[in-house]
């Protein structure tokens, strides 16, 4: 048997109904590089015998310096014609937590969401507030225009003064861009993080999934550890991330089995649209959706990087 140290991870770039007539070669190209990139980041972190929150966060980072995500770069535009972001990370050694909400000009909020963990005794803070500790911690700031993107403001106008609010979409295509990441490190500890921009045209400060503990991210190394994507209000209502650990740590089931259970059979009588990634305390991984795809990549045990978008 290998004595080479035991790792896993996964991540996702969004869920939602992608059809398979609007990815053309170049933008699977696109997809799957910015997918790739973001593994190699998260897997050389576990290499060195990192930690899976150093991984997850890693992952999650490069994921939002892509525009292709709707999370930080590529941050969809709220009604005000704003960048509102919200983001999570979940330690599953002792189920530490730190959380960010309706943040703005932040370039990366899991990094912020990370030293609220480490550096507050709080979970979720947001807001003014959020931004004001992002200026004590000397968090990177960006002004507008880096987060400004012609796709993402298209998209806007298309709802701007309507009270219609979209998810991530365009094309005929119906995307949720949120992203994350899960991790399992050579020393047996998991960790989850989760970053979106949340919906185009969302209004009063609109929360979703994202940053709520236990209902878009969850991790606990008795368990498993998740990063749900879809339509955040049903994953709200399912507590999406903690079901899984639940379905596991109470009823006995595999993590496969639990995935199953909340995907297919839990969010949709809820109207719970999307996915999740989740990866267990033996290195087990699963993602799996109720939609048409899933932006998301994996390792595999021998340690090559797999992505995929369809039910491929």
């Amino acid at each position: 048997m290998s004595d080479k140290p035991r790792f896993a991870l996964a991540i996702h770039g969004g869920a939602g109904t992608i059809s398979p007539s609007e990815m053309t070669p170049d933008r699977e190209k696109a997809y799957r590089g910015a997918l790739e990139e973001a593994l190699r980041k998260g897997k050389t972190v576990l290499e060195e015998g990192g930690s899976a929150l150093d991984a997850v966060e890693a992952s999650v980072r490069s994921l939002e310096d892509h525009p292709l995500f709707n999370a930080g770069r590529g941050a969809v535009f709220n009604a005000d014609g704003q960048h509102e972001m919200d983001a999570s990370i979940m330690n599953g050694a002792d189920l530490r937590a730190g959380a960010v909400a309706c943040v703005h000009n932040v370039k990366n909020p899991v990094t912020l969401a990370r030293r609220v963990m480490d550096k507050t005794p709080h979970v979720l803070i947001s807001g003014p507030g959020a931004f004001e500790f992002a200026h004590r911690e000397k968090i990177l700031l960006e002004d507008d225009q880096y987060f400004f993107d012609q796709f993402r403001y298209d998209q806007w106008q298309k709802t701007k003064g309507t009270d219609a609010v979209q998810l991530d979409h365009s094309d005929g295509e119906h995307k949720y861009g949120t992203v994350g990441a899960v991790a399992l490190d050579a020393q047996g500890h998991l960790a989850a993080a989760t970053s979106t921009g949340g919906m185009t045209n969302k209004r009063w400060m609109r929360i979703g999934d994202s940053p709520l503990i236990g209902a878009g991210t969850y991790a606990n190394d008795a368990s498993c550890a998740v990063s749900c994507t879809g339509h955040g209000e049903s994953f709200i209502r399912a507590v999406a991330a903690f079901d899984v650990h639940a379905l596991m740590s109470y009823k006995g089931l595999s993590l496969a089995e639990a995935v199953r259970v909340v995907v297919h059979d839990k969010l949709p009588p809820l109207d719970g649209d999307g996915g999740l990634i989740a990866v267990d305390r033996n290195g087990q991984v699963a993602l799996d959706f109720n939609c048409s795809g899933m932006y998301r990549g994996w390792l595999e045990a021998d340690g090559a990087l797999r992505t995929a978008i369809f039910r491929d």
